[in-house]
């Protein structure tokens, strides 16, 4: 077969590549006006030049795949697979998988921004988690517009010590407002813990252990559709816009479960087993927040992955917010669960977002303590506490009522606090 290049400026390479990137990347190459092998060329050179590479592709079943190149691009490219320690199957799937991500299909124009995914995460236990998942969501699901003037009235009634123990100026504080864009959203709260405290605390029935939850579809044993599981929360505050996916038994078994899921599914990769069970019911909300388990394992992996920055998406949108202590041992745990963090950020080369530290159940009257160990936290050169939560009662009646916080007491200083929370995530 003679070449089309009889001047030697390409060369056929052939290599593999899984068939579904194959059909992707020839409708996309079509769909912009490029030959393939230029769209090919151009993920090549983006792919070695990038500093921080994709995760890893599941090319399993790969098919042969073959193109034209600039001479010795191939060569290059192999290269820098061997610098990096992956296969050449491995570093054309990732080439192509970053170059569609980087150029979407003129069709996707004017879709509405993906989920914003907000993970909440401590393996310590008691710190709030459930209290702050509960607040973010419900925040973002009151009416539009009733939040940020609530917000604004809470700012200018703050005294000076309520200010410095937040670290910022009232004028601070107010012009986080200018792009306050919470309420009127679609919200779904992800009851991930197995005691389930969200669905406790909002008054909703866990699902018990042998049925389909939310574990069964991260395992890949269930066979119905996830949205029969979700609940709305029925309280008119929120107009059907506030839904709940309940805590699941058998959640105390899911590290056990994705282990013995990855050891006899070839190609299953534990890490994204949250996002696969959650991509099919997306497109429905505009917000979903995960109450994470006290865990390092790896179901804390994978909420940790969900959160993970998607391509083309703006920094501090999605990510992690962390509900600590003002003590010693909230400190401990929280040098942990960075640890942890940035350990799957490297390994998976994956950036995960800190949107912020919310100091919970603060108490002055602790003294010295309380007070110091708040200060700590605010000297933190990498982290910034976005609210320091008081220790009110107003919480703990909404959960003896079962009812959410914003509706129970929706202008509390409890309340406004939730919303100084979303006001301050990823800024």
């Amino acid at each position: 077969m003679a070449s089309p290049y009889p001047d030697g400026d390409r060369e056929k390479v052939a290599s593999k590549l899984p068939a579904a990137l194959q059909q992707e990347l020839k409708v996309r190459a079509a769909e912009l006006g490029l030959d393939i092998q230029d769209a090919v060329e151009a993920a090549i050179a983006a792919w070695r030049t990038s500093s921080r590479p994709g995760p890893d592709i599941d090319t399993s079943g790969a098919k042969s795949f073959s193109t034209w190149l600039p001479t010795g691009m191939y060569d290059d490219f192999k290269a820098s697979c061997t610098d990096r320690g992956v296969s050449y199957t491995q570093g054309l799937a990732q080439s192509i998988r970053a170059w569609l991500d980087d150029n979407p299909s003129p069709k996707e124009a004017g879709r509405p921004v993906e989920v914003r995914r907000i993970v909440v995460c401590n393996q310590k236990g008691g710190v709030g988690k459930t209290t702050i998942s509960a607040g973010i969501g419900e925040v973002h699901a009151e009416p539009e517009g009733i939040g940020v003037k609530c917000l604004h009235q809470f700012i200018q009634s703050l005294n000076d010590a309520e200010l410095d123990r937040l670290n910022r100026t009232r004028e601070q504080l107010l012009e986080a407002l200018s792009d306050y864009t919470a309420g009127g959203q679609r919200v779904l709260l992800v009851d991930y813990d197995p005691q389930h405290h969200l669905s406790n605390q909002l008054g909703i029935p866990h699902i018990p252990a042998g049925h389909e939850s939310l574990v069964t579809h991260m395992t890949g044993n269930a066979t119905g559709d996830l949205r029969d599981q979700i609940v709305t929360i029925d309280d008119p505050r929120f107009e059907g816009r506030l839904h709940l996916l309940p805590g699941a038994s058998d959640g105390f078994l899911l590290d056990a479960q994705l282990a013995l899921t990855a050891a006899q599914s070839r190609g299953f990769q534990k890490e994204t087993a949250l996002e696969r069970a959650l991509h099919q019911i997306e497109g429905d909300y505009d917000v979903i927040v995960v109450d994470c388990p006290p865990s390092l394992g790896l179901s804390m992996d994978a909420g940790l992955y969900y959160g993970r920055r998607r391509p083309n998406e703006k920094p501090g949108r999605s990510g992690v917010i962390i509900p600590v202590q003002s003590e010693d041992s909230s400190a401990d745990a929280y040098e942990m669960l960075v640890d942890q963090i940035e350990v799957l950020a490297d390994d998976l080369h994956i950036d995960i977002d800190y949107l912020g530290i919310v100091v919970n159940l603060f108490d002055s009257r602790r003294g010295y303590i309380a007070t110091s160990s708040l200060e700590e936290w605010h000297n933190m050169d990498d982290q910034t506490v976005i609210a320091v939560v008081d220790d009110l009662k107003e919480q703990r009646e909404s959960v003896r009522l079962k009812r959410p916080l914003l509706a129970y007491v929706p202008e509390s200083k409890q309340a406004n606090i939730m919303r100084l929370i979303v006001a301050g995530a990823g800024k």
